[in-house]
């Protein structure tokens, strides 16, 4: 049998569709994991529940979902452009119908280079609109015992009416208008060399990985009636491949992050770069803090390109534009 060619648009259909999808599923957890990864000194979450726990109390169920609306505007061409560039450059380097693994690690190479020019903005906004909640957390409130401090009432006392009001919340309009009036397109672009340096290594883990454990004991139909593993192969091969390549990159995430973080709590370093982000972070918090958020990011990811594998195989865009046979 012939084999199909790649149709760009239908990929790009099935990669939009499935970041939709992931991303509204498992947000909640990565803005636990911003949220952990840049607390340096003052520990105001514990952990990811703890975390999840006390934005809820704070700032409600959607407090959850700060970010989300760029990153759901954003997603779509940036695992449009991740999973069809991977299934592009696939096709390229193979011959006669086979792949070998130094051609699945550059596909993948490929895949994530390709990316960064969305992915880079999208978590610049998105990581300063999670992680507003930490730092509104970090400002200090009066105690009922400097309420009730003794002395003289002033005068003056202020009716709760007419107390100054909490700072305004970031905007995603707000922070891209200021980046570009100060910064230039270059602010949108902070942190594109840590992007580049975990996306790159975390496409060539996780592309050849999905793709020999999406065909591990599966073989298809003599007919070539059936061209792809079952949805729930798919699914899974994307959960666990997903997981292993996020964990392994977690220590570039956090580096990342850090970086790309502009407002900082009293106390919290700032950086210059990606080898003095490094440096600073082994001399202050130790080896240890290089995995903080280890555990969302896996919870995340996993699920995450699960639902994107999952969906993408389901051949959406290829249904959207009639080219199923």
């Amino acid at each position: 049998m012939a084999e199909q060619k790649v149709s760009l648009p239908a990929k790009l259909i099935n990669g939009g569709v499935a970041g939709l999808v992931g991303v509204t599923c498992v947000f909640p957890i990565d803005l636990a994991k911003t949220r952990l990864q840049n607390q340096q000194g003052a520990q105001v979450y514990k952990g990811m529940l703890d975390c999840l726990a006390k934005t809820v109390q704070s700032e409600g169920y959607f407090g959850c979902y700060r970010g989300a609306a760029v990153n759901l505007t954003l997603v779509t061409p940036e695992k449009a452009i991740k999973l069809a560039a991977n299934d592009i450059f696939r096709q390229k380097l193979s011959k006669d119908g086979k792949l070998p693994l130094w051609g699945e690690i550059l596909a993948g190479c490929g895949a994530g280079t390709c990316q960064v020019v969305v992915t880079t903005p999208m978590e610049m906004l998105k990581i300063q609109l999670q992680d507003a909640g930490r730092l509104a957390a970090q400002r200090p409130v009066p105690t009922p015992a400097q309420a009730a401090s003794p002395g003289p009432a002033p005068s003056f006392v202020t009716p709760p009416s007419a107390q100054p009001n909490p700072p305004r919340r970031p905007s995603a309009t707000g922070i891209t208008l200021e980046l570009l009036k100060t910064r230039g397109l270059a602010g949108l672009y902070r942190g594109a060399g840590a992007t580049l340096l975990r996306d790159v290594p975390f496409s060539m883990i996780y592309f050849p990985l999905f793709a020999n454990l999406n065909a591990l004991g599966w073989k298809g139909v003599g007919s070539g009636r059936v061209e792809q593993a079952p949805f729930l192969q798919s699914f899974i091969a994307g959960c666990t491949a997903g997981s292993v390549a996020a964990v392994a990159v977690t220590p570039l995430d956090v580096i990342k992050t850090r970086l790309q973080t502009l407002q900082k709590g009293e106390g919290e370093d700032s950086y210059r770069g990606i080898v003095d982000c490094t440096r600073r972070i082994m001399r202050r918090e130790g080896p240890s803090a290089f995995l903080k958020g280890a555990t969302c990011r896996a919870l995340v990811i996993a699920p995450l390109f699960g639902i994107a594998q999952g969906v993408y195989f389901l051949g959406i865009g290829e249904m959207v534009l009639g080219l199923q046979g």
